[in-house]
Order: structure tokens, then sequence, then C-alpha cells
């Protein structure tokens, strides 16, 4: 169900469109869906239908194994008839799982160990104990027998007493699930078609009702605000964090640690404050990260070491580098870029689509865009890579062991030859030699005795 304004959120954006780690909260919830292998998922939109409906059709591959459809509630009137919504897509030999668009976390083996309680012809709720139950609907039971569920407004204050609750979740036999919502009316406070009104008519028909109770209540929370949605993320990443501990992974604070995607860590990872992990992203062994990095679509071979400040982000080409390379500070990885061991990168230096061959190095404030770069090359402070002539890339191509002098432009498309040295301060157009000095500037003059221009007097 993702049909609901989200009036507190105070945002343009629909509520199931906002993110947590690093993803749209209904993409968690289908993500967990299409981990059960459904036949069907419905999607049930309401405010914002066009946006939310546009967002899911392309998180979902077109290979995806189960098909997708689209119900919309309009108006909105009550979970009920949300549901209600979707029965045309429905086939009544299936069991249907009711989930929320803003509730991410849930468990997908939650899921299952529901589905097995219901046993495909039971109607089975997921619940949980709360130490304050305020607005949440009541699990009533006659011995461990479920009876009803009693929303908060319509509770009395026996009702309100108890605290196991309803968490909005439940699995129920399609063919069931449709005569009981042909059923509902809206005769309570809020006027509204509630879903778990199918509880009492189960129970009158002889269907059993069961609770398959949990206790951590991370996996039913829901977003309601932005206050909310920041408490979600922090005790999201939290988990995280510590599931790479257990792992073995140093952290020096989990609370400040950021994963959008998924992390996979060697033995021996270390990892220092403030850094955020986006797509997908490998460390090898021994990988040490310093603070205050942001990294994304990479894979680091064992021993690598990234200094603080720096930003790798692969995106779709994703970033690769190799074992014993030094990154950083204040370097800039972008996609395309393939590193090879013992690779150095040092402060405000960017690659970009480039390789580098082992032992290669720029330590300091270049830019090596769309090249092919040999081994052990050294590659000099404030030299650049021309490879963009205003309406095309071409490539800048540097045999094994060139050295590039200081403040060097390299004009694109060009080849440097293997062992050849080019004098800081060129320009260079052409292919340069191999073995060969090329120097490529204006020839430095001398005049002798020169004044300089003075400022006249007031």
């Amino acid at each position: 169900m993702a049909a609901g304004k989200g009036t507190r959120m105070k945002s343009k954006l629909p509520k199931v469109l906002h993110s947590l780690a690093g993803r749209a909260l209904l993409a968690h919830v289908v993500d967990t869906a299409s981990a059960l292998q459904p036949r069907n998922v419905v999607l049930i939109t309401g405010h914002g239908a066009t946006e939310v409906e546009a967002a899911l059709a392309g998180y979902i591959s077109a290979s995806a194994p189960f098909s997708l459809n689209f119900a919309r509630q309009e108006p909105q009137l009550g979970t009920g008839h949300a549901v209600q919504q979707a029965l045309p897509y429905l086939a009544d030999d299936g069991v249907v799982i009711v989930l929320s668009g803003d509730v991410p976390l849930t468990h997908a083996d939650t899921l299952r160990q529901l589905l097995a309680v219901g046993g495909g012809d039971k109607l089975a709720l997921l619940t949980l104990e709360l130490p304050d139950p305020t607005g949440y609907g009541r699990i009533v039971r006659e011995g461990d027998a479920v009876q009803a569920i009693v929303e908060h407004k319509d509770a009395s204050d026996a009702q309100r007493a108890i605290r196991e609750i309803y968490s909005g979740i439940l699995a129920v036999p399609a063919a069931r699930l449709r005569t009981w919502l042909g059923r509902l009316d809206n005769r309570n406070a809020q006027s509204e078609y509630y879903l778990t009104d199918i509880v009492k008519m189960a129970v009158a028909d002889g269907v059993p009702v069961v609770a398959h109770k949990i206790t951590d209540a991370l996996q039913v929370a829901g977003v309601n605000s932005p206050v909310q949605l920041a408490e979600l993320e922090r005790a999201y990443q939290r988990q995280q964090a510590l599931a790479l501990m257990e792992q073995g992974v140093r952290l020096a604070d989990p609370a400040r640690l950021d994963i959008r995607g998924s992390l996979e860590c060697a033995q021996d990872v270390s990892i220092d404050v403030n850094c955020v992990f986006e797509g997908t992203v490998g460390l090898g062994e021994g990988v040490r990260i310093g603070a205050n990095c942001v990294i994304a679509n990479a894979r680091l071979a064992a021993g690598v070491v990234v200094h603080p400040f720096t930003h790798i982000d692969g995106e779709k080409a994703g970033v690769s580098v190799g074992a014993g390379s030094l990154i950083g500070p204040f370097a800039r990885l972008r996609p395309g870029a393939q590193l090879g061991a013992e690779v150095h990168i040092g402060n405000f230096v960017e690659v970009k689509n480039s390789t580098l061959g082992d032992g290669a190095k720029a330590n300091h404030l270049a830019y090596l865009g769309d090249a092919s770069v040999g081994a052990r090359v050294n590659f000099g402070a404030g030299s650049i890579t021309a490879n963009y002539d205003g309406a095309n890339k071409h490539r800048t191509v540097i045999g094994d062991d060139v050295h590039v002098g200081s403040n060097c432009v390299l004009v694109a498309p060009i080849t440097l030859g293997a062992g050849g040295t080019v004098g800081g301060g060129s320009t260079l157009t052409k292919d340069a030699p191999a073995g060969a000095l090329s120097v490529a500037r204006g020839r430095q003059v001398a005049i002798a005795n020169w004044n300089r221009p003075k400022k006249a007097k007031p």
C-alpha cells in the first residue's frame, strides 16, 4: 500500500519515495517482497500516483520473475478500501501478503515465517508488544486465539491497556480476502473502511486467526515524519555497523558510518569516521579508509590505503584500485578509473576513464582523463591530459617509464613513447618518440635592467 499523502513529511515528494540508506522507502519494501518469489506484485497508489508508479517501474528490471500491476485508490477511504482496489489482480488460488510502502525494514525471513504460520488457509497477523502502544491497533485475544483488532480510536480503556499491537502486515488466502473485503463497512470513529475488520469476519466464519509475534520493532517501524525517517536511518546504519564489526571490520566509530548499498569487506579492513559507501563496494584484505571519504561502485584490492577526504565514484562503469595502491588525500576517482598495483594518486588529482599501470604515480594537482598510462609512469604536478576538443573526447597513450614534468598539457589524441621525458611546462600536440626528451615551450628570455611599471603619484 502506497497511497497515503504523508502530510507530516511536509514535502512535495510522495512519502514512499523519500530515501533511507540511499534508496526509496518503497524500493526497500519491493525488494523484500521480491525475495518471496511472488507471482504478482500490486502497488496501490493514490497521492502522487504517477510519480510513484514511474519510480517503481524504474526500480524493477524487465527480467523480474513477477508481474507488476498498479491499482489506484481515489479517494483514499482507509486501508480496507485500498486493498479492495487490488482485487482485480489477485488470483483466488494464492496467498496475499499486505505490506506498507513506508515500512522499509521488514526481513524477508520474517514474512516467510508469517506464511508458514498461516499455512495457506488461516489469517496470519504479524504482531509485537510495545511499551507504549498508543496509536496502534490492539490484538484482542480469547486465550491464545485472536478475536479482533481494535483501532486505537475505537478501543475501550481496557483494550488500550493491551500492549500487543498489529504491525500492519498480514497474510491471508486470496479467496477469503475477496469475500471479507466485500463485507466491509465504515461504521467507526474515522468513517473509514478498516482492513483490520476482516479479523472479526474470519472469526465469525470459523477461519483460524493466528499471530506471529516478533520482538524487533525496527522491522515494523513506519515513517510519518522527517524525524522518524532520520531515526530509522540511524537505527538501520547501526545494524549495518554492528554486522561489519562482527565480521571483524574495525570501525573508528560505528555511529559515524553510512552504507547506502552493499559493502563487502575482507579481513582486517579498517574504516575511519564519517565515511559513506554507496552502490556496490568491495574492500580487500587490509584496506584502510581514512576519515570523511565517499566511495561508490568500486573495488579496492588488498592493502589499498585511501587517505581522508577522497571521493571515489564508479557509477555504472565502476572503479578498480590495485593492490597496495595509495589514494588521496583529497583525490577523486571517477567512472572508468582502473588502477594497477602500487599506484599512487595524490592530493587534488582526478582520474576519469583511464587505466594506470603498476607503479604509476600522479602525486599532485593533476588530471588524467581518457588516458592509457603505462607502468612506472611519473605524471608531474599541475599536468593534464587535454581530452576534450569541445565536441569529442580523445585518448592519450603514455608508454611505460615515461616521466612527465610539471605543468604540462598533453593535447589528445597523442602517444608518448616508452621511456620518454616531457620537459616541465610543455604543451605537446604531436606524438613524442620513445626514449626522447620532448620540450614544447617558449624560449626563456632575460631583459637586463628591466623596470617594473609604477603607479602614478596622486
